[in-house]
């Protein structure tokens, strides 16, 4: 392959993650954006032809239209970074590798709001006793099984006893599976898909033995922005939040400012009472790592004593370096938790590669979450607990499951 090949085939990868953020803030059918008109899709991107017999960059929506030769894969799995803040592309397997021996279980959800399915994790161990739950939401054209895999959020759930929820985006809710964080419409308390995830906890909570005082959510990337406007706007629902590439909550409130916040960074709404560990790649090219710093900043108590900031640099074993702040209350008990992972891209650190959108040679940011979830059992008594969970059944859904 000459020169001019190769650089045809680089600003083809280029021009098709400008095509993926386009339509990650492309709006759902119907929806009425304040001050926006009805923008048109992305349009159909040159590149050079797709040569026979070898799969596609993965991290690319086939739905773009842009065609992949094989010679760029080549070329990008012998450098130490992906040039369009991808991970190094790897093949993924046929099969979403070992599962986990608890139950997996199919449930779904809905409201005024809208229907959501979810996925929900059981581990063996759990026979009726209160046990913690995390709410994982995936990121843009992934689905609640592959980002499982790709987390082996399951693996740890089955080691610990915790429960597991997977929302699953509609994609007649977004086209290409984005979580709308940046919809004034769904960033708000008792509206949009605020509510619907927010319903989906409680209904786990309800079903199951779970102790409300241990329920955290965390996300990454579309799905980290809107696990940060979940627990913004229910901060009485959840413990502690984990934002993996993601932005703050109110970041945006349309679509050239959800550009502008992924491009720059953004300030949001201030998170203060729920603690928040934050995983963010210095050289993400899809959302830039100012908005770590951002959430950070807004997960902070605002006025009062300077919290005390402890930070350390390390590195993984033939993997990336990462620089870990810990910012911790007079008592020393953790408010904020910041990993920057040096030269990482957009990716789910220490991730498995039968998920989408992961670099196994970060440091392990399910194990991390986890961790940090652990340190924060319930801060409040939750003393109106009990009408809490009453107001919840008494929300219109229909739910339904059936395990495998």
């Amino acid at each position: 392959m000459d020169q001019h090949q190769l650089t045809r085939l680089l600003q083809a990868a280029r021009l098709a993650r400008v095509a993926e953020a386009t339509a990650l803030l492309r709006p759902r059918p119907g929806a009425n954006l304040p001050g926006l008109h009805t923008l048109p899709g992305p349009p159909t991107l040159p590149g050079p032809p797709t040569l026979p017999g070898l799969p596609r960059l993965p991290g690319l929506p086939g739905a773009h239209g842009v065609p992949t030769a094989p010679a760029v894969q080549t070329l990008l799995s012998r450098l130490p970074h992906a040039p369009v803040g991808m991970p190094a592309p790897t093949i993924r397997p046929p099969h979403p590798g070992p599962a986990a021996p608890g139950r997996f279980l199919d449930y779904s959800y809905a409201n005024a709001a809208g229907e959501r399915a979810y996925r929900l994790y059981v581990p063996t161990s759990y026979t009726g006793q209160p046990a913690p739950l995390i709410v994982m939401l995936h990121g843009g054209t992934q689905s609640a099984d592959d980002f499982a895999a790709g987390t082996r959020m399951n693996d740890l759930a089955e080691r610990h006893g915790f429960l597991v929820a997977y929302p699953e985006q509609s994609r007649s809710a977004n086209p290409m599976g984005y979580w709308n964080w940046f919809q004034p419409a769904d960033q708000h308390r008792g509206h949009g898909e605020a509510s619907i995830i927010a319903g989906i906890t409680e209904q786990v909570i309800d079903r199951y033995a779970i102790d409300p005082g241990r329920v955290y959510i965390a996300g990454f990337s579309a799905g980290g922005a809107m696990a940060a406007v979940v627990a913004a706007a229910y901060p009485d629902l959840y413990a502690a939040v984990g934002v993996h590439s993601g932005l703050p909550a109110g970041a945006a409130y349309d679509i050239p400012s959800a550009f502008a916040a992924m491009r720059n960074g953004a300030p949001g709404r201030t998170t203060g009472s729920v603690p928040m560990i934050i995983f963010h790649g210095d050289s993400d090219a899809t959302v830039d790592h100012a908005n770590a710093d951002q959430l950070a900043n807004g997960a902070l108590p605002a006025g009062g004593d300077r919290p005390h900031t402890r930070t350390t640099r390390k590195g993984v074993p033939g993997g990336h370096e990462y620089t870990r702040q810990v910012h911790t209350d007079r008592d020393g008990t953790p408010l904020v938790e910041q990993w920057t992972i040096h030269h990482a891209g957009h990716a789910w650190s220490g991730g498995s590669p039968y998920g989408s959108y992961t670099d196994p040679q970060g440091p392990d940011a399910s194990t991390e979450f986890r961790r940090f979830f652990a340190q924060h059992p319930p801060a409040r008594t939750r003393k109106n607990d009990r009408r809490r969970r009453a107001k919840a059944r008494d929300r219109q859904h229909r739910p339904g499951g059936s395990g495998r």
